[in-house]
C-alpha cells in the first residue's frame, strides 16, 4: 500500500516549494497524520535549520522535529559517495523514512535543490533514492526562459530516468509557464506523455519570484535600520537613486526597491513621501549604499514618520548592490505568509486535486481532524461562491482578514466604514484589499430605500420615519438590512460590537425558520484528533426542555452540514437513569422530545461529559449505548456550563474553536467575540459563506 509520494525536478530554480506546500495542504484535508521528508538538504551552519524543512513543519504545525525531517547534508552525503559508501547512504534514507512511515498516514518526501554536483548525477541520485523507498514520483520542470523544445526535452529525460528504473510518475507539473501558452504546453506535453500521467500546468506568478526586503537584506549582508516590521516586503523592481528628486520621482514603480548612497537625503526623503502620497506608487524599501547613513537629523525626522517602509544599510558600493540585487533567487520562507497563502491558492486553483488525492491516497480514514476539517471548510465554500457583508470595516483585524480571504480567492466581501480609514488602515498594514466593495451606509444611494424598508417592516412597533432614518445608519442594522434584502448572502459583526448588538436586527426582520422558535450558536472545537460540536456555549442562558431538545436538532444538522456525522449528548451532571433533581429532568425531557421529533438521530441523555467522549467510561456507565463514548454534538444544559466548559477546553487542550456559528435564522448572520484573532474571524466568514450555500 503506498504511503508517500517523492517531489523531484531535474533543475534548480523549479518552483518545487509551490508543489510541496499545495501536496501538503491537500493531504492534511484528507489525511489525518502527514509526515514531511528530505532525505538531502543543503548544508546548514550549525544550530541553524532548512528553510524547506521549517517552512513547512511550521506552517502546518507537523508534530515532527527538523532532525527526523532529513537525513544528510549534502557535503556529508557527497564525501560519502565518494568514498564509495553509497549503500550505507541508501540505509540511511530508508531506515528515517520507514520510522516516518510508521508514525504517519502519508509522507511527502521532497528531493534534491540542484545546488551541487551536475544535473545528470543530482537526477540519477533522485531516481534512486525513490526507487529504493518503493514510492511514486511527480516530475516538476520549470518553463522559465527556455524554447518549448527545450522544455520538453529536459522533461521526457527526467521522465524516462524515473520510469526506465520502474519508479512510477503519477503527475507531472509544468511550472512558470507564462499564462498564454499554458493549453499549448498542456498538449504538448500530452503528446509526448503516457495518458495515464496527470499533467499540470502552473502559471507563473510573478509575486512568487520577486524577492522580499529580507532576502535582499541577507544577500548584502545589509542592517536594517527602520521598518523591521515589513521587511517582508515584496519588490516588484529595483530603481537606483542617482539623478535629482524631481526627476527621480517620475520612475517610481508600484513596490519598487530604491537603492540610493545613505548620504543622499533628497532621494530617501521624498521616497518616503511618495509612499505616502495617493499621487504616487507604494514603494517596497529602500537600500542605502556606500556605508553611509543619514545625518542625525534626517534619522530623528524619518524615526518619527509612521508606516516606514524597510530601510536596509549595506556596506557595498550602488553599483554593486544593484547587481546583486539583480541576481537574488527569491524563496518561500516560514514568516511570509502572503507567498505560502499565495502559493497554495495557485496550486489549488491550477491543479486537479480531487483527481491527484485519488492517485496519491490508497486507503480511507475514518472520522475528521481538525486539519481536515479546516481544509474542507475551504474547500466547501468555494464551490459556490458568496458574498458576506461586514460593518466593522474600520478595525483593522477585519481588514487583515479580508487580505488574506483574497489571497485564497474564497468569497466576495463588502466592507461598511469610511473609505479614507479602511485605506489608511490598509497602507499602514500593506494589505490589499482591492476586490473588497466599500460603502458609507449614510453617503450610500441604498440608505434611502433601506430606511423606507425598515420603517415599514417596523412600524406597528412604533418606528417612525425619524428613528428609522436613525438607526438605518447603524452598521450593523445597514448590513443586516443588506442580507434581508439579498444584496449580499450574509453577515459577520461583533468584532467590536457586543453579541446583542449583533443579533438585534436579525431578530426583528430576518426573523427564524418556520418550525424553529429559539436562535442558537455552536462552536466547532478543533481538538487533536476529531472535531466536536458544541452547542449551545453563546445565546441562550437557560433554556427549557423544548428549547434544548430544539437546540440539539439544529446543532446536529449543522454537524451534518459540515461532514460530521451526529451522534448527539445531552450533557448532564449524571448518565443514564441514576440522577434526579429539576436539572437532569430537563434534559432527560428534552432528549424524549428529540426522539419523538427526529427518531433518525443518534441521541443519549442524559450523560456526563467523560462518559460521551471517553470510551472505557462509556463502557462502565452506558455500556449499550451507541452515542456515549464517541459523541460529536454536545448540548449543554445551560449558558454557564457551555460557555465555561468550551473556553476550558480551548485553554487547557490548545483546540482551535471555530464559531459561534448562528443557527436558526432565515438567513446567515454570525456573532464574533471582542477578543476574536484575524484568524477566528477568517473562519467564521468562511462558515457563514458554507451556510448561506445551504438556504
Amino acid at each position: 500500500m503506498n504511503k508517500g509520494i517523492y517531489i523531484a525536478t531535474s533543475e534548480p530554480q523549479s518552483g518545487k516549494s509551490i508543489v510541496a506546500i499545495g501536496l501538503m495542504r491537500m493531504l492534511l484535508g484528507r489525511t489525518p497524520k502527514v509526515g514531511y521528508f528530505r532525505p538531502i538538504i543543503n548544508d546548514i551552519p550549525e544550530g541553524k535549520s532548512d528553510n524547506h524543512i521549517n517552512t513547512i513543519i511550521s506552517h502546518f504545525d507537523l508534530q515532527l522535529s527538523h532532525d527526523e525531517a532529513f537525513a544528510f547534508m549534502r557535503s556529508d552525503y557527497v564525501k560519502k559517495i565518494n568514498q564509495g559508501k553509497e549503500s550505507e547512504l541508501i540505509d540511511t534514507i530508508i531506515d528515517k523514512y520507514k520510522k516516518l512511515e510508521d508514525a504517519f498516514d502519508f509522507v511527502l518526501v521532497e528531493g534534491t535543490d540542484f545546488l551541487g554536483e551536475g544535473a545528470a548525477i543530482e537526477l540519477e541520485t533522485n531516481v534512486n533514492i525513490a526507487k529504493n523507498l518503493a514510492i511514486p514520483a511527480i516530475i516538476v520542470s520549470s518553463g522559465s526562459g527556455k524554447t518549448m523544445d527545450k522544455f520538453i526535452g529536459d522533461l521526457q529525460i527526467a521522465y524516462d530516468s524515473f520510469r526506465d528504473k520502474d519508479v512510477e510518475v503519477l503527475s507531472i507539473f509544468a511550472n512558470k509557464v507564462k499564462k498564454k501558452n499554458i493549453d499549448w504546453v498542456k498538449k504538448d506535453i500530452t503528446a509526448y506523455i503516457e495518458t495515464d500521467v496527470q499533467i499540470n500546468v502552473i502559471p507563473l506568478i510573478e509575486s512568487l519570484n520577486n524577492p522580499t526586503i529580507k532576502e535582499i537584506a541577507k544577500e548584502l549582508d545589509a542592517k536594517t535600520l527602520f521598518g523591521k516590521e515589513h521587511i517582508n516586503n515584496q519588490t516588484s523592481s529595483f530603481k537606483v537613486g542617482a539623478m535629482q528628486l524631481r526627476n527621480h520621482l517620475t520612475h517610481l514603480d508600484e513596490n519598487c526597491l530604491i537603492i540610493t548612497p545613505g548620504d543622499r537625503a533628497d532621494i530617501i526623503l521624498g521616497a518616503l513621501q511618495a509612499n505616502i502620497s495617493s499621487n504616487y506608487p507604494k514603494i517596497s524599501g529602500i537600500v542605502l549604499t556606500g556605508g553611509l547613513k543619514p545625518e542625525k537629523p534626517i534619522l530623528r525626522l524619518i524615526d518619527g514618520l509612521s508606516n516606514i517602509v524597510p530601510i536596509i544599510s549595506s556596506k557595498l558600493g550602488t553599483f554593486e548592490v544593484a547587481n546583486q540585487i539583480g541576481a537574488v533567487k527569491s524563496h518561500i520562507y516560514a514568516d511570509n505568509q502572503q507567498k505560502i497563502l499565495t502559493s497554495i491558492e495557485t496550486f489549488e486553483n491550477n491543479v486537479d486535486v480531487d483527481d491527484l488525492a485519488k492517485r496519491l491516497i490508497t486507503f480511507r480514514t475514518e472520522g475528521m481532524t481538525p486539519r481536515m476539517f479546516q481544509y474542507n471548510l475551504i474547500q466547501k465554500a468555494k464551490k459556490i461562491r458568496k458574498h458576506i457583508v461586514l460593518p466593522e470595516g474600520n478595525e483593522p483585524r477585519i481588514l487583515q482578514a479580508v487580505h488574506n480571504l483574497q489571497v485564497m480567492d474564497i468569497v466576495d466581501v463588502t466592507l461598511l466604514g469610511d473609505k479614507k480609514i479602511i485605506n489608511a488602515i490598509v497602507k499602514e498594514f500593506d494589505l490589499n484589499i482591492d476586490n473588497a466593495t466599500i460603502i458609507n451606509p449614510e453617503k450610500s444611494h441604498l440608505y434611502n430605500d433601506f430606511v423606507d424598508t425598515f420603517y415599514n417592516l417596523r412600524k406597528h412597533k412604533n418606528v417612525t420615519i425619524d428613528i428609522a432614518k436613525d438607526i438605518m445608519k447603524d452598521h450593523s442594522y445597514f448590513g443586516t438590512m443588506m442580507v434581508y434584502k439579498g444584496l449580499v448572502d450574509g453577515m459577520v459583526s461583533g468584532s467590536v460590537n457586543t453579541t446583542q448588538h449583533t443579533i438585534r436586527p436579525a431578530l426583528q426582520f430576518i426573523k427564524t425558520k418556520p418550525n424553529v422558535s429559539v436562535v442558537s450558536s455552536v462552536f466547532f472545537m478543533c481538538l487533536e484528533d476529531r472535531v466536536s460540536v458544541f452547542g449551545d456555549c453563546a445565546i441562550n442562558p437557560n433554556p427549557n426542555a423544548a428549547q434544548l431538545a430544539e437546540i440539539a436538532i439544529s446543532s446536529a444538522e449543522s454537524s451534518l452540514a459540515f461532514g460530521i456525522e451526529p451522534k448527539i449528548a445531552m450533557l448532564s451532571y449524571s448518565s443514564g437513569t441514576s440522577g434526579k433533581g429539576v436539572d437532569v429532568d430537563k434534559v432527560r425531557e428534552a432528549t424524549e422530545i428529540v426522539k419523538k421529533k427526529r427518531p433518525d438521530l443518534k441521541i443519549e441523555g442524559p450523560i456526563q461529559y467523560d462518559a460521551a467522549v471517553d470510551m472505557s467510561v462509556a463502557k462502565t456507565k452506558l455500556p449499550n449505548s451507541e452515542v456515549a463514548g464517541q459523541a460529536s454534538v454536545l448540548i449543554f444544559p445551560d449558558l454557564n456550563t457551555g460557555n465555561n466548559t468550551y473556553k476550558a477546553v480551548q485553554r487547557e487542550t490548545g483546540a482551535l474553536a471555530i464559531g459561534p456559528m448562528l443557527q436558526g435564522l432565515n438567513k446567515p448572520v454570525n456573532d464574533l467575540s471582542r477578543g476574536c484573532t484575524v484568524d477566528d474571524i477568517f473562519n467564521t466568514i468562511i462558515l457563514t459563506a458554507i451556510q448561506a450555500q445551504d438556504q
